[in-house]
Formats: structure tokens, sequence, C-alpha cells
């Protein structure tokens, strides 16, 4: 599980890099599929891997719109300022951790309980799938996407 947090990170930090070669209109364009566009893509993926690792320690989760993020440097200062806290988090898990229950209120006011590494391979899997949708938009704009390859990025020798 941790090597696919490793990866997210870095194919992150690709794609942050890769921004910085489009356009602050291709950025902020609204796009079909997903949370909307590129700009706010990166920013969902933030957002939502720091809340469910807050969730996961009992502390409250982001509530902050994307309207104050409007920039890839506001982004990029989010994602700087989250990921400590997450990478602590995701370097600590031990397999004691797989089974314990996190109960998180629905919106209809049920209560949902998943197993803590259910919530993790859901906020792993939940940015490789938006990866995805920013490399269509990539291509969309003319761009060449970021590498979504696993092998070969060293990553077994991180754990």
């Amino acid at each position: 599980m941790k090597m696919m947090f490793h990866y997210n990170w870095m194919v992150r930090e690709e794609w942050f890099k890769s921004c910085e070669q489009i356009s602050e209109e291709d950025l902020l364009e609204t796009r079909t599929g997903g949370v909307g566009g590129i700009l706010k893509t990166l920013f969902h993926i933030i957002d939502v891997e720091w809340s469910w690792i807050r969730l996961l320690q009992g502390e409250s989760d982001f509530q902050e719109k994307f309207e104050q993020f409007r920039s890839l440097k506001k982004v990029r200062e989010l994602d700087a300022a989250f990921r400590p806290e997450v990478q602590e988090f995701v370097n600590r898990w031990e397999e004691s951790m797989e089974n314990r229950i996190l109960h998180v209120p629905r919106h209809d006011g049920q209560i949902a309980a998943y197993s803590w590494g259910e919530v993790m391979r859901h906020a792993a899997a939940h940015e490789i799938h938006h990866i995805g949708q920013l490399s269509v938009w990539a291509r969309e704009i003319g761009k060449v996407p970021v590498s979504a390859n696993l092998i070969g990025r060293s990553l077994s020798k991180q754990q």
C-alpha cells in the first residue's frame, strides 16, 4: 500500500511540472468528466487524500473550496502543506491498522463503517483514477501526458 502512495506522489509531482507548460486558461477550463478541469482535479486529489487521512486520525477534514486555490502555485502550496502529515501517516502504516473501523456520517444521516485498509486503498485508487482523466485532457490540448507506469520508478527501493 505504501508503494501506491509513493507512486501517486511521484506522478503528482510530474503533473505539477507538466502543468507549468500549460496556460492558466487551459488549466482552469471546464472539461467533460471528473470534477471538471485540470487544476480543479489536482486540487480535488489533494483534498480527498488529506481529508481521508485526517478522518482516520480522528481530525476534521478539509472544507475549503477550489475558488480559493485557482492557480497552480496555490494548489502546489496546498499540497506542500498537507503532504507531510499524509506521508507521516502512510509511512507509519502497519498491518495492525488494517482492520480498524472508521465510522463516517453519510449524506442521508446514516453512519457508514469502513476498515482503515479499505479507506487507504480507496484514497490511493482515487488519485490513480483522476490521473487517467488528466491524461485524456492533456492529449486534448496537444500535450504529452505524464507516464502512468509504475514499473521502472524504483519504488520498491523506497519501502
